[in-house]
């Protein structure tokens, strides 16, 4: 029993040491590209560039089966362009039910508009996928024997990728968020309800604006053209189409881009603002959780919290395709930071009922203290936040942020958003640690649960907490 504490202690200390070694040598990096005010940024406000644009109209999107159809209007509508650009595209993708696939409409919209896919470049060896070969084979069958211009970007750090998921429509109107339009891995077409079928569940979200912050996605698509094509594209100038506050912020690599040579991380400054003027709540959906620059401030909130009524609420996949361990050890160092407060909670999702099988939680989305909010592709890992491409839109529009989370919660709790009304300290004690502990136990005694929410399994006060750190640092290191 020693040995065993002692192996747990080593382990976790060698995990630590890792750690502080990535942390160091992210701050190293950008502080040489001239960037170190993104991992140093105060509580509250804006991150630093583009400036938050006024006059917006947002629409969030959860699950494909939400966004799709408004995907399909907004394209159709099209008048001059359609500009996409993402991680991976599958031609045979229906966006309608038993109806039009993104080939189809691609290729009839480009016989009448301007229609440009600029699509990751994939993965130079065949050790990920989808690979450089795949990749190709899918630029044939989506585009050949049609006018879509169809570009690959290869321009990405090793052993990362372009991760955003954009359309822009005539310039103004834009799509930002997790939703890929591609089947690899699960399918997107999901609804909220996730029922029990024969395939994985997929939770995401994404969302539709109107209004000048689509200026600041066209112009990052432009970006991205004009550097893999030579070819410029014009700048976009909608006007206002509503009462919104909107920041577009990304993240962009230093030194993949000739006209972005220091990158651009104003993703991680702005949950690092975000996260360090929590006072009530912090609620996340995300793929991954293993940044431990975030963890660090996440753990500091549960160790000394601003307030008696502060919550931490994640809702993670059950099983990540990778990086499993990573999330697993930094939920770790969270447990321990709470030190059994019961300020935080970490759920998951399934589909509900006898054959459900787990729903993956794709969904990339932070809300703080109901005034916060921001959806957009990159999750909560260094990945997302400092080497692959990514975009999240950001608004401080208290009823939006408050919207977005009720609704989110009323569907997860299976229940209407008028149930949820009050403090969310009140609504998480009374409402989701019970139903997720319940749920859970019901799964493990019944071998399925007959709603979606459960706990996260297998979380511990220590968890492997070298294993991750060591990912991390031979990845994102």
């Amino acid at each position: 029993m020693r040995v065993a504490v002692d192996v747990e202690r080593i382990d976790q200390a060698l995990g630590e040491r890792l750690e502080r070694v990535v942390v160091s040598h992210h701050r190293r990096r950008l502080r040489r590209v001239g960037q170190l005010a993104a991992l140093d940024a105060p509580a509250g406000g804006w991150a630093a560039a583009p400036p938050p644009r006024p006059g917006n109209r947002i629409e969030p999107h959860v699950d494909g089966a939400s966004m799709f159809p408004r995907l399909v209007e907004t394209i159709r509508g099209a008048r001059a362009h359609v500009h996409l650009a993402g991680w991976h595209f599958t031609p045979e993708l229906e966006l309608e039910l038993e109806g039009t696939t993104l080939r189809e409409l691609l290729a009839e919209t480009a016989e009448r508009v301007d229609v440009r896919v600029l699509q990751w470049a994939g993965a130079p060896l065949p050790l990920f996928h989808p690979d450089r070969r795949e990749v190709r084979e899918c630029r044939e069958q989506l585009s050949s024997g049609t006018r879509i211009r169809h570009e690959l970007d290869a321009r990405e750090r090793p052993m990362h990728c372009h991760h955003e998921k954009l359309v822009v429509v005539d310039g103004e109107v834009a799509f930002v968020g997790g939703i890929d339009l591609s089947l690899l891995g699960g399918d997107r077409r999901d609804d909220s309800r996730h029922p029990a079928r024969g395939e994985l569940g997929w939770h995401d979200a994404a969302s539709r604006v109107e209004g000048p912050a689509v200026a600041d996605v066209a112009s990052h698509f432009a970006m991205r053209w004009a550097e893999v094509t030579g070819e410029e594209l014009p700048g976009a100038d909608p006007g206002e189409r509503g009462d919104v506050d909107l920041q577009v912020v990304r993240t962009v690599p230093n030194g993949v881009y000739d006209r972005l040579p220091r990158g651009d991380f104003t993703i991680l400054e702005s949950y690092l603002r975000a996260f360090r003027s929590a006072e009530r709540l912090i609620y996340l959906e995300s793929q991954f959780l293993w940044s431990p620059e975030l963890v660090r401030v996440l753990a500091g909130k549960l160790r000394n919290p601003p307030s008696d009524d502060f919550r931490l609420v994640v809702l993670l996949p059950a099983r990540a395709k990778n990086g499993q361990e990573d999330t697993r050890g930094q939920l770790g160092v969270l447990v321990n930071a709470d030190d059994g407060a019961g300020r935080f909670l970490a759920c998951t999702l399934w589909q509900p009922g006898a054959g459900g099988k787990p729903v993956y939680v794709h969904a990339k989305i932070g809300v703080v203290d109901d005034r916060w909010l921001t959806i957009g592709s990159a999750n909560l890992n260094e990945h997302s936040l400092f080497n692959d491409t990514e975009m999240n839109v950001v608004t401080h529009d208290p009823r939006l942020a408050r919207e977005t989370r009720l609704r989110l919660w009323a569907e997860h709790l299976e229940c209407d958003p008028s149930e949820l009304e009050g403090e969310p300290a009140r609504v998480v004690d009374e409402r989701w640690r019970p139903l997720a502990a319940e749920q859970h136990e019901r799964a493990q005694r019944d071998g399925h649960g007959t709603q979606k929410l459960r706990l996260l399994p297998r979380i511990s006060r220590r968890t492997k907490g070298m294993l991750g750190p060591l990912s991390g640092f031979l990845v994102d290191g």
